[in-house]
């Protein structure tokens, strides 16, 4: 057999388990065994590849492979063994922002070792494909390095208002189109460099003007973003394990896209285009009378005469590492007859399905953890709610107030219970920088401090 029927062979073995990880990341029981099939598919494509392009001959080659994939795999495994749960996120979108810049570079190889066509209309198709891959592969870097810069907190979280933003976003594209049919008519370097700057520009300027509270869909239409830049890299290099592995990514991070944008009810098309940042303004200068705060002791006595408890998660609780104290106040609250559920709602935390890997972290049984549409309509039923660190996806501004910038996002309806408990630091607005009249109503009441004390108090109370 020769090299390239092996690494044929191994690539069809290593698309199959790329399928059977997205299918296995679909349920919390198989996520563990979905992560493992995705692990040796990348091994066994990185060997299938190593294979396919070396030469035993050329002893630099060789070097420079092992050397490059040992420093990668060294950033990686320091990377992933330090970085918090929380920063998970921030994370996430730098990873996006390599294989974006990896798209750029994949497309200016292309270009400078331009290959030979015996026709011209081959000629054509790859001089579409290099333009095409640098245009994908520049929005994506530098929009995934906004998303990171923003989630990390080194720039502000509030959306870019230009005048006529959503004109300049659509005369790019407009140029990107000219440019396009210009370049495959008639190749040259400078269309090359107008390109890739209108590229940068418009990935940096698309995201910049997407607010904070909106980050998470962001994030998952960056996922779909470096999958489609992979694909077109996947054609420059005649690669076909590329291909379908940027194609499975592209069509799976739009389809969570998709579904986010129905959860948070936000026109898709507006995120493509980062048309839906709305300033937030005038929210916290809204008078909504005075907020009342309660200790642990006097919410353990709620806790101890309640029926029925739903615990709502987000951010908060992550920063505090909370989840594991929460999983023993649940088991407490169990062995005493008391029904305790967790509502989650589809963006809570910073990326999708965050809360749900925190609690099953911490062990919590999944046959509890329940999404905003199944618990939605048990609040008017519930005793107790505790709202341990959400802001933004419990705001009932959102379902009440047009003129709110989070209006028409649906939100857990937490402010039905009989009594609601909410655990913050502060008074401080949540992260779409919204205040939240849930804090002001009669029967809401704050249980300031850090998220993991508070919980771990009310424990040592029952």
């Amino acid at each position: 057999m020769t090299a390239f029927s092996v690494a044929t062979a191994a690539y069809i073995v290593a698309a199959l388990l790329f399928i059977l990880s997205l299918a296995g990341l679909s349920k919390h029981e198989s996520a563990r065994q979905g992560v493992t099939y995705g692990i040796a598919g990348m091994a066994i494509a990185l060997l299938a590849t190593f294979i396919l392009v070396v030469d035993v001959s050329d002893t630099l080659g060789i070097v420079l492979l092992l050397v490059a994939m040992a420093i990668g795999a060294t950033i990686g495994l320091i990377r992933a063994s330090k970085v918090e749960m929380t920063g998970m996120p921030e994370l996430i979108a730098l990873l996006h922002s390599f294989v974006g810049l990896a798209a750029v570079l994949v497309g200016w190889n292309g270009y400078l070792q331009h290959p030979v066509y015996a026709l011209e209309s081959l000629e054509r198709i790859h001089s579409a494909e290099v333009f095409i891959g640098i245009f994908i592969g520049g929005v994506t870097f530098t929009g995934s390095i906004v998303a990171f810069l923003k989630l990390s907190a080194r720039i502000k979280s509030a959306p870019l208002m230009l005048p006529g933003k959503n004109y300049l976003n659509i005369g790019a594209l407009v140029a990107f189109v000219a440019l396009t049919i210009w370049f495959v008519a008639s190749p040259n370097i400078w269309l090359m460099i107008i390109v890739t700057l209108i590229s940068l520009a418009l990935g940096w300027h698309l995201v910049a003007s997407i607010g904070g509270g909106d980050m998470p869909v962001v994030v998952s239409m960056l996922n779909s973003y470096s999958g489609w830049a992979a694909a077109a890299a996947g054609f420059l290099l005649s690669n076909d394990l590329l291909i379908v592995t940027g194609a499975l990514v592209g069509s799976s991070g739009a389809y969570l896209s998709y579904i986010m944008c129905k959860a948070m009810n936000r026109s898709f098309i507006s995120v493509i285009a980062g048309g839906f940042g709305i300033e937030a303004s005038g929210g916290d200068d809204t008078d909504y009378g005075e907020h009342r705060e309660i200790v642990a002791e006097d919410t353990a006595e709620l806790l101890k005469n309640a029926s029925s408890v739903i615990i709502t998660p987000g951010y908060g609780m992550a920063v505090a590492q909370a989840q594991y104290p929460v999983a023993d106040l649940v088991r407490k609250l169990r062995e005493r007859g008391v029904e305790v559920r967790f509502g989650i709602h589809p963006v809570a935390g910073r990326l999708p399905g965050h809360m749900n890997v925190l609690l099953a972290e911490a062990k919590v049984p999944y046959d509890i953890v329940l999404e905003m549409d199944e618990v939605n309509d048990d609040f008017a039923d519930t005793s107790v709610v505790l709202v341990i660190g959400a802001n933004d996806t419990v705001n009932p501004a959102a379902s009440e107030d047009p003129t709110s910038p989070i209006a028409g996002m649906p939100v857990l309806h937490v402010w039905e219970a009989e009594n609601v408990i909410v655990f913050k630091r502060s008074m401080a607005a949540g992260y779409a920088g919204v205040q939240n009249p849930l804090f002001f109503r009669e029967n809401t009441q704050m249980l300031f401090g850090d998220a993991k004390e508070r919980v771990e108090d009310i424990i040592r109370a029952l």
